[in-house]
């Protein structure tokens, strides 16, 4: 099997937009190349005799029954609000503007 080499990493770390110092850069070579090697190892294994499987744990539900409730009063709800106009909380704009 392949290994990475020190440029397919740094070429990776790039594209991911990650700083990574040199010493960084080589601990994550090692790694990475650790990982392939096991990859390798169960990719010789013959898994003829097992049938696929698409969920590996029994699937449970593990959220509480949804019931409704009394929520807070429109004025709870504005009390700690930093700005707000009326009734509505007033946030600031992420597309633009002020």
């Amino acid at each position: 099997m392949a290994t990475l080499s020190r440029a397919d990493v740094e070429h990776v770390a790039h594209l991911a937009r990650l700083g990574l110092a040199e010493d960084e850069l080589a601990r994550l070579e090692v790694q990475l190349n650790h990982i392939l090697e096991q990859y390798a190892v169960l990719a010789r294994l013959d898994t003829d005799a097992i049938p696929p499987t698409a969920q590996t744990i029994e699937l449970e539900n593990i959220l509480r029954e949804d019931v409704a409730r009394p929520s807070l009063s429109q004025a709870e709800a504005l009390a700690n609000a930093p700005r707000r106009d009326g009734s509505y909380v007033v946030v600031p704009a992420i597309l633009g503007g002020d």
